[in-house]
């Protein structure tokens, strides 16, 4: 008996030091073994299942760790922790993967997306970060305002405004591409009221030109 509590103490003591990670390393993705049971789980062999559907390119960069922030949930809000101080992020691709991010659906990578832009877009000096996305950023932004899902469109629409504010008249020639999805949800009553508000503030951020 003695002999085998002896051995069981190291191993307790070898998995604490393994989950002790550095703030700002991604941590190690511990994969847990299939079970025997699971291959006969008629979920993991569904074509239609959720399961069997690879996950989106920002749900994969998540699970990897390459997004610098995580979801802290609180108990009335929720908020992004960020591994590193936002200012010291590279623009590129972090802030294209979040505007991608913006036609998630599932919890958190909805939160992080929407939260993730909005915070990098505060950084200092990200207006003269973000002009050189903007040929990548437009595309995200695009798609996610062409989403069948209301609050994808939603996100799509702030994160518009909000790109618009920190790069001014600079996103006056990408405004082309967006319009169209913009109309086509003015027909929509319960977002005519949140478009014609958006418009309006593109219009200032863009001056006279937009």
């Amino acid at each position: 008996k003695m002999s085998s509590g002896i051995q069981i103490k190291p191993k307790t003591a070898v998995q604490k030091s393994k989950t002790s990670t550095s703030p700002c390393s991604p941590e190690p993705a511990i994969k847990p073994q299939p079970k025997p049971s699971d291959k006969l789980n008629p979920k993991t062999i569904d074509p239609f299942g959720a399961h069997s559907r690879p996950p989106s390119a920002f749900a994969a960069i998540y699970a990897k760790g390459g997004i610098p922030c995580r979801l802290v949930h609180g108990s009335v809000k929720h908020r992004l922790q960020w591994e590193c101080v936002p200012e010291s992020v590279p623009f590129d691709p972090l802030l294209v993967t979040l505007a991608e991010g913006l036609r998630e659906t599932k919890h958190p990578y909805t939160f992080v997306s929407k939260e993730g832009f909005k915070e990098l877009l505060m950084v200092e000096g990200a207006t003269e970060k973000a002009i050189p996305l903007l040929p990548r950023l437009v595309p995200a932004l695009k798609a996610a305002l062409a989403h069948s899902d209301d609050e994808v469109f939603g996100r799509g629409l702030d994160a518009l405004v909000q790109l618009s504010a920190v790069v001014g008249p600079s996103l006056n020639d990408h405004l082309k591409h967006l319009l169209t999805n913009l109309s086509r949800r003015l027909m929509d009553k319960k977002f005519k009221e949140k478009i014609t508000v958006a418009l309006q503030k593109l219009e200032q951020y863009g001056g006279k030109v937009s």
